[in-house]
């Protein structure tokens, strides 16, 4: 995971995304993006999968160049199997996860202020097996420049 320079608190989400938005006007950021993986056939993505029915993302804002959500995770709680786009991802408060896709399954005690960049992600499913509520932001870049953006702020840590 790489971090940006920057607070974020939970009542700062839509700050967050608004930020993001802005990053996609900076000047100068490089770098190839590759490929992301394929996905598979029929799966929900992250911002319309949930876990039992009930949804666990939230959308906080959309325009043309950025799709932001917030992923609430109580314990015992998770998120069915689904696919991601290109994504920039932030911790607003951790817990500890046990993460499933093709590689086989594994724990991470995720920090809160935590970040990472994805090209995305085939499938995977996810479930809080820590004692605390675990909250995600997720920034998906639609634009070519607004993915340019938040790869190169990635970058800087």
């Amino acid at each position: 995971m790489r971090g940006l320079n920057f607070p974020i608190t939970a009542s700062g989400v839509l700050g967050a995304a608004l930020l993001a938005a802005a990053c996609a006007h900076d000047v100068g950021a490089s770098g190839a993006a590759s490929a992301p993986p394929t996905v598979e056939a029929g799966l929900p993505d992250a911002f319309d999968a949930g876990w039992k029915g009930e949804a666990v993302c939230e959308k906080l804002f959309e325009n043309d160049d950025i799709r932001t959500a917030r992923c609430t995770f109580a314990p015992g709680k998770g998120h069915e199997r689904h696919t991601h786009k290109p994504h920039w991802g932030y911790i607003l408060q951790g817990s500890t996860m046990r993460t499933t896709d093709a590689n086989g399954t594994l724990e991470r005690v995720l920090q809160t202020g935590g970040t990472w960049w994805s090209e995305g992600i085939a499938w995977h499913e996810a479930l809080n097996v820590g004692d605390q509520t675990s909250i995600y932001l997720i920034i998906e870049p639609k634009s070519a420049q607004a993915r340019k953006a938040l790869q190169a702020k990635a970058a800087l840590h």
